[in-house]
């Protein structure tokens, strides 16, 4: 997660407090955001952009993926962040609930594999090497670097990776363990991803993962490792690599879900989406992740304007592109 900029907090803080001659504004001024820790950066820029624009408040939390969608699908929040897509379990809330989502790419982010500064001998890896790592047969097994490539050291493997309840722990179990939440169980596992950098930071034998932009801010503290792409060349996660697709398969993009119903019926919901839309591409890159090209960001709002609901993902899928993604979620219902 990026840190704030705190001249920009204070001030939307001050706003929100209704100090900066501001009127106070009921709660059904609020638009309600909440889900994953990965898209929050993103979405708190907008947030804080947006309110110093229109002066209608809106709050960001941070549940994780999964814990933002069981928000969205009580209908106690507007907008889902979200590092994955919508599973069918949560489909079936949301339906069960009556509420419809509009699906919506945002931006590239690569699961950045990291480990400590001090670690000379691991500067690339295999999808293989890392499942080997993390799955769950390796599980009180795989415990030492010279276990899982031989020319590495006897030192100890240690482990540090978001909690179940995020979209990045799912989405790199389907990636490299090829299987949705297989994972070995004797790992540091955290929602905060200081703790992940505090821990591989202070551990020789640490290894982890996260998001690109939490990479880019903890550079000083950490050196990414560069992974073995399907043309067999080495990639290490970066704005060029993840745009022209060679950084695969830790390449993602990231969503936003719509309360459908609230976008047509709410005004502000309606104000502050169409604001996400349009400003999206500069914040995100401002605050370390990959927009979207021009042509696709247009198609992303045309897709918008329809108001179709449902998802292009009736199963993991791995690097569909964003054409693809459209299409297959105006086809969806």
């Amino acid at each position: 997660m990026k840190p704030l900029n705190l001249k920009k907090l204070s001030a939307v803080a001050l706003l929100g407090a209704g100090i900066l001659s501001m009127p106070t504004m009921a709660a059904v001024d609020i638009v309600k955001v909440d889900g994953s820790s990965t898209v929050y950066p993103i979405t708190e820029a907008v947030a804080e952009e947006f309110q110093i624009a229109t002066r209608i408040k809106v709050t960001v939390g941070v549940s994780g993926t999964g814990g933002g969608f069981k928000k969205f699908c009580r209908g106690e929040t507007v907008v889902s962040n979200a590092s994955r897509p919508i599973k069918l379990s949560e489909i079936k809330k949301c339906k069960e609930a009556g509420i419809k989502f509009i699906e919506l790419p945002i931006a590239y982010d690569a699961l950045s594999v990291v480990i400590n500064k001090k670690n000379d001998w691991a500067k690339d890896m295999t999808t293989q090497e890392l499942k080997k790592m993390w799955e769950p047969a390796a599980q009180g097994k795989i415990t030492k670097w010279s276990q899982v490539r031989d020319s590495w050291p006897e030192t100890p493997l240690r482990l540090y990776g978001p909690g179940a309840d995020s979209g990045t722990f799912d989405y790199f179990t389907e990636a490299v363990i090829e299987e949705s939440k297989a994972i070995r169980g004797d790992f540091t596992a955290s929602e905060d991803d200081n703790v992940l950098v505090k821990g591989v930071s202070g551990d020789k034998g640490g290894i982890g993962y996260f998001g690109l932009a939490y990479y880019e801010e903890n550079k000083n503290l950490l050196k990414a490792v560069a992974i073995k792409n399907a043309t067999g060349d080495f990639v290490l996660p970066g704005l060029k690599t993840i745009m022209d697709g060679s950084y695969n398969p830790l390449s993602r993009p990231l969503f936003i879900y719509l309360n459908a119903a609230m976008v047509e019926s709410d005004p502000k919901v309606k104000k502050f989406v169409e604001f996400y839309l349009k400003h999206v591409a500069e914040l995100s890159k401002e605050v370390g992740y990959v927009p979207f090209n021009e042509q696709e960001y247009a198609a992303i709002s045309n897709h918008y304007k329809t108001l179709q609901t449902g998802t292009a993902y009736k199963k993991p899928e791995i690097g569909l592109s964003v054409k693809q993604i459209l299409e297959m979620s105006a086809a969806s219902e």
